[in-house]
């Protein structure tokens, strides 16, 4: 008996084909909405200050006075001090699972890190000030103002009251956050490697380090940059933790990473339900603006020096 064949029906592709352009599409919409919204909210800031409200450091609510330099400074050194402490860290952590680690061991330590993850923020922030904030105080920054109080430079950074909560404490509650988001794909992306370029390296004779500097590494550079740029948006983003532990003042009498300070997310936090409508939301609604802009540019930044490196290869 002949069998006949039919033709595979197209409707099935433009369907397919026009469900994911919808989706792009939405995307941009949602992103655009967002942006024009936030910027027709924030107009009266605009119109009001200007730049200026960039290095404003006042923030007078009974005088309709606000800047924004005090929470954008907060959220750029804690970030800052957030990824200097957490990129080292786990970049050891990866390599650690993935090369040295006994077999026994990598699956819970890796689960114990991913569970790290899942830990609310608001825990955090509690942790970092009913716990950590009194050690950081007794244990750090009172030796921390004997040791340094008669250096140049690092006494304007690392001396002053020691109070437990403020800048530096804010960016090391979110470096333990940011750990476990870093960790986990850097070690995902190492594992990633072709095992035979790895054995071939340690064929001739490349230690653990020199293998993951020059096979491991230039391999996965994209990931890694992935996934140090995911801990930066995490970082930027946090609320809860940061509202605890940074000490919410708009004060910048100096550069002293002990003193409190503020950040945009913990501002936006502390003032939105109680802000009356005018010129106070409009500054809070600016300073989630700079917050986007803020992300915006950080994650170009990265884009930028993915393609650089891919240039670097001639790709």
């Amino acid at each position: 008996m002949k069998q006949t064949f039919r033709a595979p029906s197209k409707w099935g592709d433009i369907i397919f084909d026009s469900l994911v352009k919808g989706a792009g599409i939405l995307v941009l919409l949602l992103l655009g909405g967002i942006i024009l919204s936030l910027i027709i909210a924030a107009w009266p800031s605009i119109n009001q200050f200007g730049l200026a409200f960039l290095w404003n450091k006042e923030w007078d609510v009974p005088a309709q006075d606000f800047g924004a330099l005090v929470p954008i400074y907060g959220t750029i050194m804690t970030s800052v001090i957030a990824l200097l402490i957490a990129v080292p860290v786990s970049f050891g952590i990866a390599i650690f699972l993935t090369e040295l680690a006994p077999n026994w061991l990598k699956r819970p330590l890796g689960i114990a890190i991913e569970l790290l993850a899942a830990i609310p923020s608001i825990v955090y922030g509690m942790w970092g000030l009913f716990v950590f904030a009194p050690f950081f105080a007794n244990y750090f920054q009172t030796p921390m103002n004997d040791i340094f109080a008669n250096i140049p430079i690092l006494n304007l950074f690392f001396t002053g009251p020691a109070f437990g909560i403020g800048i530096l404490a804010a960016g090391l509650i979110l470096s333990i956050m940011i750990i476990p988001y870093i960790a986990s794909v850097m070690r995902d992306v190492f594992e990633q490697t072709p095992v035979l370029m790895k054995e071939a390296a340690y064929g001739i004779g490349c230690t653990t380090w020199e293998c993951m500097r020059h096979v491991v590494l230039p391999y996965t550079k994209k990931g890694v940059i992935g996934g140090i740029m995911l801990g930066l948006g995490r970082a930027l983003g946090e609320t809860m933790a940061v509202t605890f532990i940074i000490g919410n003042t708009y004060q910048l009498e100096s550069l002293s990473l002990f003193m409190p300070g503020n950040s945009i997310t913990s501002a936006i936090a502390n003032e939105f339900a109680e802000a009356e409508p005018g010129l106070h939301t409009a500054a809070l609604m600016e300073l989630g603006l700079i917050l986007f802009v803020i992300t915006f540019v950080v994650l170009a930044c990265s884009k930028l020096l993915i393609a650089r490196l891919n240039k670097k290869e001639g790709r």
